[in-house]
C-alpha cells in the first residue's frame, strides 16, 4: 500500500513517519508513504499558497492551484487517480472500522489545510472525502494525517511483528483492551492477578475477555451498544450492573 501526503510540512510529517514501527516497515518495504510538498507547485513567485478570503475575515486561506497542481503531480506519478482525504473537522470522525475499510485501499492521499482552510473549489473538484479525528481545533492538518497514516500503516500485513497484535487492542473488535501487566509479580504491594500465571490458557482468554467488557463499561460505555457481544458477555455485563 500506498499512502501520499500533501502538506506544507513534509519534514514534520517525515521525522515522525520514519521512526518506530510504521519506520521500519517502510525500510522493509511493508509500505510505502511519500510526502509532496504544496509549496513547490505553486505558480506565485514568493512562493506563497495563500491568500486573504474573499468577503473578510482574520487569518489567510490556501490557494486552490498549488493543491490541485499537487495532487496532478501525485497521480501522474502514480499512474491513476489517487483517493484523496481531507483532513477536515467538516469530516465523519475517523473510527477504527473506517481505518480498516481504508487499509484495503492500494492507495491513499491525504491532504493537509493550514491556516484558515482551503479554497472550497478545490475540495469539490478533487476530495474524495472528508475525515475528521475530533471535535476540536488544530493548527493544520498534519497531526490528524499523521494519525490516519499510523492507524492505516499499523492494519497492513508485515508492519507488525506480530499479526494478532492488532486484532486485540482497543477499539479493533469494540472494546476496549484488558489491563496487561509485567514484572516484577508483585510492586507496591499489588500483585499480578493469579489467573495471568497458571498456564490455563482457557480461563486466561475467559479473564481477558471479562476484564475488556469490565474496562469498557467503566470508560467508554457507549461502545458496548454497537459491539459484537455473545450471550456470556450480556449475562456478564448484567451481573456487573
Amino acid at each position: 500500500m500506498k499512502i501520499n501526503i500533501m502538506t506544507l510540512f513534509p519534514e514534520m510529517c517525515e521525522a515522525v513517519l520514519s521512526e518506530s514501527i510504521i519506520g521500519r516497515a517502510r525500510k522493509n518495504g511493508y509500505i510505502e508513504i511519500e510526502c509532496f510538498n504544496i509549496r513547490d507547485y505553486t505558480c506565485d513567485k514568493h512562493n506563497r499558497v495563500d491568500d486573504a478570503p474573499y468577503g473578510g475575515g482574520t487569518g489567510m486561506l490556501m490557494q486552490a492551484q498549488p493543491i490541485f497542481d499537487c495532487f496532478k503531480a501525485v497521480c501522474e506519478k502514480s499512474g491513476k487517480k489517487s483517493r484523496l482525504i481531507f483532513m477536515s473537522p467538516c469530516g465523519k470522525v475517523l473510527t477504527q472500522e473506517k481505518v480498516k475499510e481504508l487499509a484495503f485501499e492500494d492507495e491513499i492521499t491525504l491532504l493537509c489545510g493550514h491556516y484558515e482552510g482551503v479554497d472550497q473549489r478545490v475540495i469539490d473538484s478533487i476530495v474524495d472525502e472528508q475525515i475528521s479525528i475530533g471535535d476540536y481545533v488544530l493548527t493544520g492538518g498534519e497531526l490528524p494525517a499523521l494519525i490516519l497514516a499510523d492507524s492505516v500503516a499499523r492494519m497492513i500485513d508485515g508492519v507488525l511483528p506480530n499479526a494478532e497484535a492488532k486484532e486485540l487492542e482497543s477499539h479493533y473488535n469494540g472494546l476496549l483492551e484488558y489491563p496487561q501487566y509485567t514484572r516484577p509479580f508483585e510492586w507496591n504491594g499489588v500483585k499480578v492477578p493469579q489467573v495471568l500465571l497458571s498456564g490455563h490458557h482457557e480461563n486466561i482468554e475467559k479473564w481477558r475477555r471479562e476484564q475488556s467488557l469490565l474496562t469498557t463499561l467503566k470508560y467508554r460505555p457507549d461502545m458496548l451498544e454497537k459491539a459484537r457481544l455473545s450471550e456470556a458477555d450480556k449475562k456478564f455485563l448484567k451481573d456487573k450492573q
